[in-house]
């Protein structure tokens, strides 16, 4: 460990940021000098080293996010297996370790992320105000629209609204099919509605699928 922080400080400093990265994660995860947490410890370690260069926030420069996702954890774990070994092998190549894809893959995600909360607020806002609705209500549609439950307080808070103003927007987003609502009194909850389809069929065709420029298939 002594080592490694010693590297860390001093080691390879001309070296490309990803590269040094990607070490650190590996280094710190085969020296293993926990019980458990050793793969979050050095994932947030490559995080650091990326923001010691001053280089992106955490949100682009993590890739814990994109090694949560579907396959990727599996895909991880065997590269990590074929790279490091079984045991702590500082002689093994390193080289297919140091892919730049996932943090490639992290980036387009946030910034995805962004622009379809962008671009979908923009649309919500044209759409009501279309059905003869004030823009605000847009606060209550928006997390509706990502697939999330809306409740009346939330709305009223996000939208700093009082609670009869609040109550009755709800009502009219239900009567003119924006919102779908469940449960009764406090239980009360409020999902997409039918109104809402063509907004979604909108935001799927202006949504741009992931591309690895790394990958060579």
């Amino acid at each position: 460990m002594a080592e490694l922080v010693a590297w860390l400080n001093e080691g390879d400093l001309d070296s490309p940021v990803h590269v040094r990265a990607s070490m650190a994660h590996l280094n710190l995860v085969k020296i293993h000098p926990w019980a458990d947490g050793n793969g979050r410890t050095s994932r947030a370690l490559s995080t650091l080293v990326f923001s010691r260069e001053a280089l992106m926030p955490s949100e682009f420069s993590s890739i814990e996010e994109w090694l949560g996702h579907g396959q990727n954890t599996y895909r991880y774990y065997d590269m990590l297996k074929d790279v490091g070994g079984e045991v702590w092998s500082p002689q093994r190549d390193a080289g297919p370790w140091i892919c730049p894809g996932a943090h490639h893959m992290q980036a387009q995600t946030a910034k995805r992320r962004i622009e379809f909360f962008r671009d979908a607020w923009l649309l919500l806002v044209d759409q009501v105000e279309i059905s003869g609705l004030d823009k605000r209500m847009a606060f209550a549609l928006m997390p509706a629209l990502a697939g999330g439950k809306v409740r009346r307080t939330m709305y009223q808070r996000d939208a700093d609204l009082n609670s009869d103003t609040a109550m009755r927007d709800m009502k009219a987003m239900v009567r003119t099919g924006w919102l779908r609502s469940h449960g009764q009194a406090r239980g009360r909850f409020y999902t997409a509605g039918p109104a809402m389809d063509p907004v979604k069929a909108k935001m799927k065709t202006i949504t741009k699928p992931l591309h690895n420029p790394y990958s060579t298939r």
